[in-house]
């Protein structure tokens, strides 16, 4: 059996041999953007991967700053084709969030008690685990498909149920429901919302595949590098695809677990569970083909959708209900978007002015990085005013106990 890079192929197959070569297209795939002032450097790379040949449509979200290959915030249909870092590295990233029973001034009068629910019953950081594992029918999934999936499933199930680093958060707050559309009379509610992926599971096949997509087109010129893709119908894409969705069940299975472990602490019943992910690539009929629509760092927003848009631990989450236009793909903005790097805000950045904007918002900080307070995110309003013919709000939560990675974790989103 012939090697490649010292290692003998998964028992998935060979491969085909790479094109040598690459001819750009004469005009490029169709695209439209949302927002006003959108990060240039993201609109380049929307327009980069809009000049692939298996590009057939694109899509930029209001919320969109750069990434690897395709922006956060990009919508892209590739035709019998997958791109590993058009998905993203947290393969199958999602928000949670659930209704509890309890009363709303629980978050007053009780904040002790919810704020060690979370610390009890989920985990912050790189390589957090927990020693007792939590259960979850994801872990009788087939993990054996290839070497690689076999080798992660004990490091994932010790992980199952915990939260990561990054833009990451378990947070409480007060859910304002204004409009029909949820099974919910309106007024407000005690709510947990969660917001992490696939964890280190996710993170290794991402950057295995996306390595393995880029060395099968290196014809690719640099720009386009990191939008390599993989044929469906190659071994190495069927891998990718059918690891992409254990990887979207198993990040499901970790909010289920936080849920569940913290209602179960206090004691509380479920009133009302809504999730979406995005970091995904989704087979979908647009223009009457069928075509995979990638969407990193945007959710799915067909007519009816039920969806959630996160802004900071400082200002509004939006519960929403698709419009499905299908300008955009049927897709939205994912949450608010960074308008400062990592790197400027821990330099530029002062704790005290941040902890006066919480402390006025009557947010309580459990921990987190400076990269994460709300001056880095755009105004999540002006992100939803941008997208109004994408999405109809039905609900509003404002957090009021937050806790992400303390400070100095690696970023995982």
């Amino acid at each position: 059996m012939r090697r490649e890079g010292g290692r003998t192929p998964d028992r998935l197959g060979q491969q085909a041999r790479p094109t040598l070569s690459f001819v750009p297209r004469s005009e490029p795939a169709p695209h439209r953007q949302w927002g006003n002032n959108l990060d240039p450097a993201a609109v380049t790379q929307l327009e980069n991967a809009c000049q692939l040949p298996i590009s057939v449509r694109g899509a930029l979200m209001p919320d969109a700053h750069r990434g690897y290959g395709l922006p956060i915030g990009g919508v892209l249909a590739t035709r019998d084709a997958v791109i590993p870092y058009a998905v993203g590295v947290d393969i199958a990233c999602r928000v949670k969030m659930t209704v509890l029973d309890l009363p709303k001034n629980t978050i007053d009068v009780g904040e002790d008690r919810l704020i060690g629910a979370i610390e009890r019953e989920t985990r912050f950081g790189i390589g957090a685990a927990f020693k007792q594992k939590r259960d979850h029918e994801v872990m009788d999934a087939d993990w054996g498909f290839t070497k690689l999936t076999a080798s992660l499933r004990d490091r994932a199930w010790s992980q199952l149920g915990s939260s990561g680093t990054g833009n990451h958060f378990v947070e409480f707050g007060i859910l304002f429901v204004e409009s029909d559309g949820l099974s919910l009379e309106q007024g407000r509610y005690l709510a947990l919302l969660s917001h992490s992926g696939s964890r280190g599971a996710g993170a290794r096949i991402a950057n295995h595949y996306s390595k393995r997509a880029m060395a099968l087109r290196p014809e690719l010129p640099k720009e386009l590098r990191h939008l390599a893709w993989l044929d469906l119908a190659s071994d190495d894409g069927q891998a990718y695809w059918k690891s992409m969705e254990l990887m979207g069940q198993y990040a499901a299975a970790n909010h289920a677990c936080i849920h569940r472990h913290i209602a179960r602490h206090l004691g509380a019943e479920v009133r009302l569970d809504l999730e979406n992910h995005h970091n995904y690539a989704w087979r979908e009929t647009h223009d009457g083909a069928e075509v995979i629509v990638h969407r990193k760092g945007a959710i799915p927003a067909g007519t009816g959708a039920l969806g959630i848009i996160p802004g900071s631990m400082a200002s509004s989450t939006y519960v929403v209900r698709g419009s499905g236009n299908a300008a955009s793909m049927n897709s939205a903005a994912h949450g608010a978007g960074r308008v400062m790097s990592r790197s400027k805000a821990r330099k530029t950045l002062d704790w005290r002015d941040a902890l006066s904007r919480l402390q006025s918002r009557r947010v309580t900080l459990i921990s987190a990085g400076i990269d994460e307070v709300p001056e880095v995110y755009k105004d999540i309003d002006g992100v939803m005013a941008a997208q109004a013919n994408l999405v109809e709000p039905l609900a509003r939560f404002e957090p009021r106990i937050v806790k992400m990675a303390p400070s100095g974790e690696p970023p995982e989103d």
